[in-house]
């Protein structure tokens, strides 16, 4: 079977008003209908192309500085005051330059930051509205807006002075930080990973402009082969003759139940008409919360996958999706959607509480398990994606394999929770035979057995990345 490395070939870096109705755009294979309040227009049919999405805006945004004038911005930047750039904010660099966020072209001004934080999405200068969910900002502190002065132009660094970028015609603006964390999360209950991480402490002024990045981000840690852009995914879907590009977000390790998931929607894509349905398995590689199983765990338990069959490499592209983790519920799953689009997806595979979490204080979830899917249906600026909500798999007593859940005969199937999965690795248990392909299993157990404790007796904490 061949590796996960072999599986892609990489290529060279290259409004009107809203609606009062919106129509959902669940895939009609599915037959689920969203109540709304108002009676959508009735859904068009599914047409059948060669062609790929379009991204965002019409055109893939990439914001590379061509090479006969790297030299000339380096000297450019010599002169520029500077930020230095935190690890969350190089991997916002990575998604912009890259164009996920297409159409945006740099950290957001104060008129794309409210646009988000109240709409969910950004009006183009042809009227048209683009989904976009999550703020992208780049904080700084008094002392660096001092700094900056009446300068138009900021040279942007990393954690040892390499300079990443310029930000030109730069806007400075107020970071209000509780409604930020208010309209993104829906809550300013303190423990929230990303805003402990990234909000609590950052300064207390955004500042947008418009990127030109000197060199591709790279992280050197021996996954950038996996890190496709948008562009060179597009490159692999074209390749592979794909007429259907579904997409399947995870920041866990697959398990069969999600392999059934993929291969049952590749199978209702060929019914549909579709020739070539190609899987975007698409792991999130920014930062996660330190008890995430780590990226490089996650990959090397994906390839097991693979090399034991339970997907197929030949219809099955893994890639690395770089943003960072927000854990903000429908309101994030936006632009997990959104992003995907950009990478050439029309289909897009959505679960129960999807890029949801605990309450940081209660003992419940923060959001309704629900309300991502029903989101997505009516989402402004998703209206071309097609959404595919989670059939619910469970582990079949009776058959010794995952299968879809039957309520007819409930007694027969078990769940086993993401937290229980956890357990028995720790404890080097085995799950029940046909959960997980046994390869994939022992990627888990040896994660867990890394975490050896100390000579105090205390495991150590993982780090967030």
């Amino acid at each position: 079977m061949a590796s996960m490395a072999t599986l892609f070939v990489k290529t060279p870096s290259p409004s009107p008003s809203f609606p009062k109705t919106f129509n959902t755009h669940f895939s009609p294979a599915l037959k689920l209908s969203i109540p709304l309040a108002s009676k959508p227009r009735t859904r068009q049919r599914l047409r059948i192309s060669n062609a790929l999405i379009e991204p965002d805006g019409g055109k893939l945004v990439e914001l590379f500085v061509e090479e006969s004038k790297k030299g000339e911005k380096k000297r450019e930047a010599a002169s520029l005051p500077r930020i230095k750039l935190s690890r969350i904010d190089l991997q916002w660099v990575h998604v912009i330059s890259e164009g996920w966020s297409s159409p945006l072209r740099g950290f957001m001004r104060e008129s794309e930051f409210l646009q988000t934080l109240h709409f969910n999405s950004l009006r183009l200068e042809d009227g048209s509205v683009v989904n976009m969910s999550v703020p992208i900002v780049l904080a700084i502190d008094d002392a660096q807006k001092r700094l900056i002065g009446e300068s138009t132009r900021v040279a942007l660094v990393d954690s040892d002075n390499n300079l990443i970028a310029i930000l030109k015609d730069i806007e400075i603006y107020k970071h209000h930080k509780e409604e930020r964390i208010a309209r993104t999360w829906g809550t300013t209950a303190p423990g929230l990973p990303y805003v402990d991480q990234a909000i609590t402490n950052a300064g207390n002024w955004l500042i947008g402009g418009d990127l030109e990045v000197i060199e591709p981000i790279k992280y050197h840690d021996g996954l950038d082969r996996f890190r496709l852009s948008p562009a060179e995914l597009r490159e692999e879907f074209t390749r592979r003759n794909a007429d259907a590009v579904f997409a399947f977000q995870l920041r866990n390790p697959v398990h069969n139940g999600h392999a059934l998931l993929m291969t049952d929607t590749r199978r209702r894509l060929l019914e549909m008409g579709y020739k070539n349905p190609i899987l975007l398995l698409h792991p999130l590689g920014g930062y996660t919360k330190a008890d995430d199983v780590p990226l490089s765990w996650r990959m090397k338990q994906h390839e097991k996958v693979l090399e034991d069959g339970v997907l197929d490499p030949e219809t099955t592209v893994v890639s690395i999706f770089p943003s960072p983790m927000h854990y903000a519920g429908p309101t994030e799953v936006q632009w997990h959607a959104k992003a995907r689009i950009n990478a050439g997806a029309n289909f897009y595979i959505v679960g129960r509480d999807p890029a949801g979490m605990g309450h940081p204080i209660e003992k419940r979830d923060l959001y309704d398990a629900d309300h991502g899917k029903k989101v997505l249906s009516m989402a402004p600026g998703l209206e071309r994606l097609n959404i595919l909500p989670f059939k619910v798999a469970a582990y079949d007593k009776s058959q010794g394999k995952m299968a879809f859940f039957d309520p007819s005969r409930s007694q027969d199937f078990l769940f086993i929770s993401g937290t229980k999965m956890r357990t028995l690795a720790r404890n080097k248990e085995n799950p029940p035979e046909g959960f997980m392909c046994p390869n994939g299993w022992k990627v888990l157990v040896d994660y867990y057995d890394s975490l050896v404790p100390a000579d105090n007796g205390k495991v150590p904490e993982a780090v967030p990345v």
